[in-house]
């Protein structure tokens, strides 16, 4: 078994202040002998309009944030996957997730594929598609030291079609780096989860966002790692005060113990395989 940690923290408009929140996950991850840490979506900043996030995002060769953390990698020997914005075209951002190896290299890019655009009586209005260009492809999942990863975000936890594509393409644990907002968080977020954790018979790793961003906007928090029974086996709370982890040993055993003892055996012959 090898451990994993994910983190929780409240990303702000301000990258600088925001890469020390992840130096602190950083530090924590290494202290307690985890081999990877997983970040929530947009950890590099969250801004109180699409013009101010327009006006911070940088190449990944030029943000301070990411080359920090392809430095914490290096220095710490630590796997990182963390959420963060890439310019686009037309004046749109990028919302991407990217694996930075224990050499600090980034090694993995996935973008966005399902964007948020819901209106909610008595919540939320929020159109993520204005300003942020969609991904077009599922990145094949790839070896870690704690197991197969593939690679999804946030919204997209709601469609369990690339968690079974993931999964078709031997996929060991599936990461929802996350800034839920607060009544579909309460509503959905444990139960979708649990859910995609036990259809796919993976580990479920979800780095969220908690507290409040700005006067605008605040995350629904509850980090989690599931395991492939479905059970939560590691949870963080909704409070924010500084930025925390939890930890989880990744039991591959476990995982070939559950698809040996109940093989999901897909009618593929009257039904198309995702």
């Amino acid at each position: 078994m090898v451990i994993a940690a994910v983190g929780q923290l409240c990303s702000t408009a301000s990258m600088t202040a925001n890469l020390a929140q992840c130096q602190i996950l950083v530090r924590k991850a290494v202290a307690a002998g985890a081999k990877a840490l997983f970040l929530p979506e947009a950890s590099d900043y969250i801004a109180s309009s699409p013009a101010e996030s327009v006006s911070l995002v940088r190449s990944v060769h030029d943000s301070e944030f990411v080359l920090g953390l392809q430095k914490e990698a290096q220095q710490s020997s630590l796997h990182i996957n963390v959420g963060i914005h890439e310019p686009a075209r037309d004046g749109r951002v990028k919302n991407t997730l990217v694996w930075i190896n224990d050499k600090g290299i980034i090694t993995q890019r996935y973008q966005k594929v399902h964007l948020f655009d819901v209106d909610i009586k008595g919540g939320p209005v929020l159109k993520e598609s204005a300003s942020v260009e969609k991904g077009m492809e599922i990145v094949t999942p790839f070896d870690t030291p704690v197991g197969r990863v593939g690679l999804a975000i946030c919204f997209d936890l709601r469609f369990p079609e690339i968690s079974l594509a993931l999964k078709r393409q031997n996929a060991q644990l599936i990461v929802y780096p996350s800034a839920f907002t607060i009544p579909t968080g309460k509503a959905h977020w444990e139960t979708l989860l649990r859910a995609r954790a036990i259809e796919t018979q993976s580990y479920v790793i979800a780095a969220a966002q908690a507290g409040p961003h700005n006067e605008k906007r605040r995350s629904y928090g509850y980090s989690m790692i599931v395991n492939p029974w479905g059970e939560v086996v590691a949870q963080l709370g909704d409070e924010y005060t500084e930025p925390q982890i939890a930890i989880a040993d990744i039991d591959l055993n476990l995982l070939a113990k559950v698809r040996r003892e109940i093989p999901l055996l897909r009618r593929t012959d009257i039904y198309p395989e995702i």
